[in-house]
């Protein structure tokens, strides 16, 4: 069973630049990551950007989902930034109920670069190794030990956490 990786940066990959004092992008850190993890699944990498999730628009999301689409693994990862993630889940979500796709989508992110002592990058990919190979299809959020459905999931921003949408009251 071989499983997709589909790259599109977040703070997973970002790295802190000395020059400027910020965090960017120079270059993915996921083989170093499953080395570390002694990561025995078969894994076909594929690098669609590096970027700040606040930064993707529409045709980033397009482009996730041109992807998904086209691969041949019914198994995708997908690494995100946690800003936007819960939106690009969705558009992936309606995708997989109107054109009726068999796959797994887990799309994962961290809440501090893979480069940082404390980092919850490599925790949170190996969660979403273990997801994408135990559920069922449909679109899914694997975040900090926990697997949110893509139509159940908000960003806690004052928490810094996912969790499920509270019910409405009426």
């Amino acid at each position: 069973m071989s499983i997709k990786l589909l790259l599109s940066g977040g703070t997973f990959d970002k790295s802190y630049n000395e020059s400027n004092g910020e965090l960017d992008f120079t270059n993915t850190h996921i083989s170093e990551m499953f080395e570390i993890g002694r990561n025995r699944a078969e894994i076909n990498i594929e690098q669609l950007m590096l970027k700040d999730s606040l930064q993707m628009d529409d045709a980033d999301r397009q482009k996730i989902l041109n992807a998904c689409i086209k691969t041949i693994e019914d198994k995708i990862i997908i690494t995100h930034g946690t800003d936007t993630m819960v939106e690009t889940a969705k558009v992936l979500g309606d995708a997989i109920v109107d054109q009726k796709l068999d796959k797994t989508i887990v799309l994962v992110g961290a809440m501090v670069p893979f480069v940082f002592k404390h980092s919850d990058a490599l925790f949170n990919m190996g969660f979403a190794l273990a997801s994408v190979q135990t559920l069922s299809h449909g679109v899914y959020i694997a975040m900090n030990g926990k697997v949110f459905d893509w139509d159940n999931v908000v960003k806690n921003l004052d928490k810094g956490i996912f969790e499920e949408k509270k019910s409405e009251t009426i």
